[in-house]
């Protein structure tokens, strides 16, 4: 069984989680794996056990024994998607609501991921182990547009678009409430909730850039439909700026309206448009996906 030991400096570690930092050292080990070695006590900080959120400090020394791990196959399964295009390097897919991107830690089947391998299994190499072809995600109550690496250089260059902006990405939300203004920005920093680390939230002691951009498309009583652009690409983020500034997206049981009368059929969150630049041709395409059923029936029943 391998053993390493780190000692943490002022360039090396400093402030990282204890999962990340030991997942960036070890190259063996995915970050999934490293999680399970510290839940097994195989890790210590100054010879004490320490969380996988741990943050680390100048002059920490970590030690770990760890099993090189055969490798842990995702399997395909026959799931069918809604595919809006593929050509030889990339796939853009229409991610039906309810369906998780990829696998993770206690859930390992019937995610976007398996379905993928099993129509285009040719991706299986192309990224991290656990999200091949995965260049952005959406969160599993959200529907609509997503695009999927299938080679090598396609998955390297959509990367480097999301980084530098060059995605745009457009989603159609219901929210509670009229809008201040027909159209706006919202651009609170977030990060994990100050005492509820699985929360995102503006009340955060590690604040990250986040810049949303709205406008109204139409009001229904109660709630307001609006266009959303999210300029940033943090976690949660539509969800979270527009339920702290007063107008939860319609649906959201984690950050939305706990009690209400109305029924809400899901997280009314569609991403509706996306554009960037082909990979192979250089030039910029476009997909746009409809309202699902469920949420435009609903908008429906609104305008009754």
């Amino acid at each position: 069984m391998p053993k390493k030991e780190f000692l943490i400096t002022p360039l090396s570690g400093l402030n990282q989680r204890l999962d990340v930092f030991l997942s960036e050292k070890i190259s063996d080990l995915t970050r999934s794996r490293i999680q399970r070695c510290i839940k097994a006590k195989r890790v210590f900080v100054n010879d004490e056990l320490k969380k996988a959120n741990h943050r680390l400090k100048v002059g920490e020394r970590i030690k770990i024994d760890y099993e090189i791990p055969e490798p842990d196959t995702i399997l395909s399964e026959d799931i069918p998607l809604d595919v809006i295009h593929q050509d030889d390097h990339i796939i853009v897919i229409n991610k039906a609501s309810g369906m998780v991107v990829h696998p993770g830690a206690g859930n390992r089947e019937h995610t976007l991921v398996n379905a993928l391998l099993h129509s285009f299994p040719e991706i299986r190499k192309i990224g991290p182990e656990e999200r091949p072809g995965i260049v952005h995600r959406l969160d599993k109550e959200t529907s609509g547009l997503m695009v999927v690496a299938k080679s090598a250089a396609a998955y390297q260059n959509l990367q480097d678009q999301f980084k530098k902006r060059g995605v745009v990405k457009r989603y159609l939300g219901l929210v509670w409430g009229r809008m201040p203004e027909e159209q706006g920005k919202i651009d609170w920093a977030l990060g994990r909730h100050a005492k509820r680390g699985e929360r995102i939230s503006i009340r955060t002691r590690r604040p990250r850039e986040a810049l949303t951009q709205y406008a109204v498309r139409k009001n229904y009583g109660e709630f307001t439909l609006l266009e959303i652009q999210p300029v940033t690409g943090r976690t949660h983020q539509i969800r979270v700026h527009l339920a702290a500034a007063g107008h939860p997206i319609a649906g959201d049981s984690r950050y939305g309206r706990r009690k209400t009368k109305i029924k809400v059929p899901r997280l009314f969150l569609h991403a509706a448009y996306l554009s960037f630049c082909h990979p192979e041709t250089e030039k910029r395409v476009e997909y746009s996906s409809p309202l699902p059923a469920d949420l435009k029936e609903f908008l429906g029943q609104l305008e009754k």
